[in-house]
């Protein structure tokens, strides 16, 4: 295994060496190389564990209930018009003291719901 130390900002290799290389707790610690085979592996590993957190969450946020920034950001849309939306009835809230909250399967639901087809017409005369 290969243990990687963070490196500051703006730090050099050779400055990032020489501060963890005096350092005492490292100096009777076994040296171990990582090969090119060992790194590929990591990746792979690394490459598995993000596909099964992805297939995990489905693409849906990590969270149910969604707050007001976080629904515009997913919306693209701006604060006035997200109001506009509560106001009219399209999208379903719930306030709990001073905070918002969508669910997203709602969103989800409305979005499907609002989905329109461009349906492509020919005009076969101009042939």
């Amino acid at each position: 295994m290969v243990v990687v130390q963070p490196v500051e900002t703006g730090c050099t290799l050779k400055m990032f060496f020489a501060l963890h290389c005096n350092n005492l707790k490292y100096k009777n610690m076994p040296t171990q190389v990582a090969t090119t085979d060992d790194l590929k592996d990591l990746k792979l590993e690394l490459l598995e564990s993000i596909k099964v957190m992805l297939n995990e969450s489905h693409g849906k946020p990590a969270k149910r209930w969604l707050k007001s920034p976080d629904v515009r950001k997913l919306l693209n849309i701006s604060p006035g018009t997200l109001q506009t939306l509560r106001i009219n009835g399209t999208i379903p809230y719930t306030k709990m003291g001073g905070a918002l909250y969508y669910d997203y399967e709602d969103i989800q639901k409305i979005l499907i719901d609002n989905k329109k087809q461009n349906k492509l017409i020919l005009d076969t005369k101009r042939f």
